[in-house]
């Protein structure tokens, strides 16, 4: 295994989503798309920040299945994901039932894009046994990772871990679109446009980044569920959500990349007895699922989440829910609080 995450300057940008905030409006997503990737041949499929239910098969469809990562410090190359995995990339009949005067005899309907799945195709859908549902909304982006397998598997060094932010780019000048980054990420944030033949994936706003602005899904969120700064820096919120309040963990840390998002784990009500009672003492969502998802690492994290709150409720001080409550939302952009329309863009 390469260690790729200290960089020169030492530093690793990184994302912490609060999951008991995301109400799954995929306005992430959204700006993401319109920034990056909005009417680009080959770019249909492409959503570089996606939002999935969960418990779901998310995008690419059962993309936990398809290997990737590292085992033993060697990389392994797993499932490379269709376009049709990935879903989306539809277009409609709009011209034709909108403008083509046909009245009623036409309908809207799908005349291109993915059969049979879409990157929210089991939204909201979630899971548990009445009265006990749940599910809660999972966003994804690359994980930027300290030890990063697609950049390790890419076979002419196309992609590079940046000195400065820690962020993983691509010389796209260079990649011949050979797909094994794709194969070695167990993440499957990686996309491959075939107008060009090359491979691509969230760059994690590194122009807005490199000006002080936060990347779009931080600073477009309107719930304030991301958070971004140095995991180095001891004074960043990310760094204490992580590492101070142990709050925050990584998911799927077992596929050994070290990745760079973290999540604050999902509280849900208590659930109901068979007579319609509340049982206090269980848990809505199965805590053997979250383990599945966040580790072991993520029991600690709620237990620690739910004595904050109990701190709150006593009248006492903490530091941990008052940043994650977030009274000034620019406290989320971390170093990168400077508006973008103030900056002349080239």
């Amino acid at each position: 295994m390469t260690t790729n995450g200290k960089t020169a300057k030492g530093k690793q940008l990184a994302w912490v989503f609060d999951l008991n905030k995301c109400i799954g409006c995929q306005t992430c997503s959204v700006a993401c798309k319109v920034l990056w990737k909005e009417g680009e041949a080959g770019t249909e499929h492409m959503w570089w920040m996606t939002v999935n239910t969960k418990p779901g098969k998310g995008t690419p469809k059962d993309w936990e299945t398809m290997g990737g990562g590292y085992k033993d410090g060697k990389v392994q190359l797993g499932k490379v994901p269709t376009n049709e995995e990935f879903g989306g990339g539809w277009d409609y009949n709009y011209d034709e039932v909108l403008h083509g005067g046909k009245g009623r005899d036409v309908h809207l309907q799908k005349t291109a894009g993915s059969k049979d799945w879409g990157p929210n195709w089991d939204e909201d859908e979630g899971g548990g046994v009445w009265p006990n549902a749940y599910y809660f909304y999972l966003p994804r982006l690359c994980n930027h990772c300290t030890d990063a397998p697609c950049l390790e598997a890419c076979p002419t060094g196309a992609l590079r871990k940046d000195e400065e932010f820690g962020l993983v780019l691509r010389n796209e000048d260079d990649c011949t679109g050979q797909q094994q980054c794709s194969a070695a990420c167990p993440y499957k944030k990686i996309y491959f446009n075939e107008a060009r033949g090359v491979s691509q994936q969230c760059i994690g706003c590194f122009p807005r980044i490199e000006k002080g602005v936060a990347p779009a899904c931080v600073r477009q969120c309107p719930g304030r569920a991301v958070f971004i700064g140095y995991i180095d820096d001891e004074t960043s919120l990310v760094h204490k959500f992580v590492n101070e309040w142990k709050v925050a963990v990584p998911l799927h840390g077992e596929y050994n990349t070290k990745p760079n998002v973290f999540y604050v784990p999902p509280l849900a009500p208590a659930p109901l007895a068979a007579d319609g009672s509340i049982n206090e003492a269980g848990d809505r969502i199965p805590p053997e699922y979250l383990e599945s998802l966040f580790g072991p690492d993520v029991h600690t994290a709620l237990g620690n989440i739910k004595e904050e709150i109990a701190k709150k409720r006593r009248g006492e001080s903490s530091e941990a829910m008052d940043a994650l409550i977030l009274y000034e939302w620019k406290d989320a952009l971390g170093p990168f609080d400077r508006d973008p329309a103030e900056i002349t863009w080239q």
